[in-house]
């Protein structure tokens, strides 16, 4: 048997005996207690308490795999260390009603004058216990039992059906339900960013459009944040890891879209304004939520692959959902799900709005004076820009692919196509091909010098020209930036291979996943034009001063 070393057994002695009896004891822990205590340490209680003042001086919760010692830990922190309001000592006599605890005891604390005794009943503690089981009773669960098991078997069927594959954030699903106080629920799918997947349901339009433009306006305020997200008004479920860490640097070594369905845990809950978060679902809420979900499912299951497609299409589905058999008086209830562009539009919008435009490689506000020899009014500001290439590969899926395509006669020679991608929201994008076309068409793509006389800066100024002989600028690069110096010159040579044929890409998705690496779904139109030179052009060196004018040559 280990007992104390001598010096510990010294320190012990020095307390002060007190004139009390100490019950101790060890039980397990049933399922609804492990339930009601937070520890991650799930197992065994154990307890020390002064019968005489009626203090708890120490508790613990151990494994049941733990020996007896841990018995012995938890009392000499009761004795040295006890919880307020008691004070350091050691009692009188200690009982106890378990036969070995009561021998284990007698051979460890025999130096220290502790009479221990065994009785049948522990009162103190035993009321304490029914205390703990009392409250667990009460506690309203997170999910009505009867629902439990339908609403998670519903929300893995969401999660197997990774809706945030083909939907993002703003592209926001009607589900009309009225029934149990609902009208219409805005269904948002998170999970294209690859941080946090779910799905909000938002009970009005007006809630939704609230909390989204705080969060664009005031993302650095973590404590406008907090008071937006309170403010929301919608039912949810989300998903997270079973075993996540209290760590919040590990949930950076993984997404959950990575893991196995058995490490993925659905959490469903409340958000009101007048509430505030809330982790339980009552009854007409969770018939509601699994109603919901199941029209969501179906709805993905039916129209996956148009709303796959970069334009996110007018859908609208009519469904009759059969309710549990815990729900009565009723068996089944008409749900109607559809998809709103034009809110998905006027999101997208608000997003784009608040793009800080210093992020963009293009930014036409920067320009020193106006340009009056060309127009800057074809390309949004806040574009996302890039010069690359193409394979002659994805070229094939791109004619075949892309709702607006404009041929040119284009052959196969070197590593690809090179083009220039211009990324915008999805209405901006659509506005810039309408103008394109309206326009003719576009003729070429070009780069022109340009020079600021106030400071003395060059600048590579990209164009584009429509049929119509129409100038637009696209974009400014310092000449003096040796990225856009080596971007230029992998494009003066691939130009060179394809004999002056270059291409033009509109694509979407400006604030989701995609931004600056657009999917095939996401590029909507593709233009095949000729390259031309600056002397072709014939405007010499664009001046920046007052007004942006062509230097003429002698």
């Amino acid at each position: 048997m280990t007992t104390f070393n001598r010096s510990t057994s010294r320190r012990l002695k020095n307390l002060t005996q007190i004139p009390s009896v100490w019950e101790g004891d060890r039980r397990p822990l049933s399922s609804s207690l492990e339930e009601y205590d937070n520890s991650e340490e799930k197992g065994e209680c154990i307890l020390w308490v002064d019968g005489s003042q009626g203090i708890v001086r120490g508790m613990d919760i151990v494994s049941p795999d733990s020996g007896p010692e841990a018995i012995v830990r938890t009392l000499m922190r009761a004795m040295e260390s006890p919880n307020s309001p008691g004070k350091p000592g050691r009692p009188q006599k200690i009982v106890v009603k378990d036969r070995e605890i009561q021998f284990y005891l007698r051979g460890v604390l025999q130096d220290l004058d502790i009479a221990i005794d065994y009785v049948p009943n522990l009162p103190f503690i035993d009321e304490l216990f029914r205390g703990f089981a009392e409250i667990v009773e009460s506690q309203v669960p997170e999910l009505p039992p009867k629902y439990a098991k339908l609403l998670n078997d519903k929300a893995f069927a969401i999660w197997n059906s990774v809706p945030w594959e083909f939907l993002e954030e703003q592209q926001i699903l009607a589900i009309e339900i009225n029934k149990w106080d609902i009208g219409t629920l805005y269904a948002s799918v998170m999970g294209m960013l690859g941080i946090e997947y779910g799905i909000l349901l938002y009970r009005s339009q007006e809630s939704l459009k609230r909390f989204r433009d705080v969060v664009l306006r005031d993302g650095e305020s973590q404590g406008l944040l907090e008071d937006a997200f309170l403010k929301q008004d919608c039912l949810f479920v989300t998903f997270e890891k079973t075993d996540a860490s209290d760590d919040p640097e590990d949930d950076f070594y993984y997404d959950l879209a990575e893991l196995p369905s058995s490490e993925i845990e659905p959490t469903f809950g409340n958000i009101h304004p007048l509430e505030g978060l809330r982790s339980v679902l009552y009854e007409e809420e969770a018939i509601a939520v699994f109603v919901a979900l199941e029209a969501l499912f179906r709805f993905f299951r039916d129209h996956r692959s148009q709303l796959n497609e970069y334009d996110f299409p007018t859908l609208n589905h009519r469904y009759r959902i059969s309710l549990p058999e815990a729900v009565q008086k009723q068996k089944s209830v008409s749900v109607t799900v559809s998809t709103m562009p034009e809110l998905a539009d006027e999101l997208e919008d608000m997003a784009i709005n608040a793009t800080d435009d210093s992020e963009d490689d293009l930014n036409l506000s920067d320009l020193p004076g106006q340009l009056t020899s060309l127009r800057d009014d074809l390309i949004p500001e806040d574009s996302f820009l890039s010069l690359g290439v193409i394979t002659w590969d994805m070229l094939e899926y791109l004619r075949n692919g892309v709702k607006h395509y404009q041929p040119g006669k284009v052959k196969p020679v070197g590593d690809g196509l090179p083009v220039i991608l211009i990324q915008t929201s999805r209405p901006k994008a659509k506005a810039v091909i309408e103008n394109i076309q309206e326009a003719g068409g576009l003729k070429a793509i070009c780069f022109n010098p340009g020079a600021d006389l106030v400071d003395g800066t060059d600048y590579d100024l990209g164009l584009l020209q429509t049929q119509n002989s129409e100038l637009f600028l696209f974009g400014e690069f310092l000449d003096s930036d040796p990225v856009h110096s080596e971007a230029r010159k992998k494009w003066n040579q691939r130009c060179q291979k394809t004999k002056g044929f270059c291409g033009l890409i509109i694509a979407r998705g400006l604030t989701g996943a995609s931004r600056g690496n657009p999917q095939l779904k996401d590029m909507m139109a593709l233009f095949e034009v000729q390259t031309l030179a600056p002397e072709d052009l014939g405007l010499g060196t664009l001046r920046l001063v007052e007004e942006m004018q062509p230097e003429q040559s002698s």
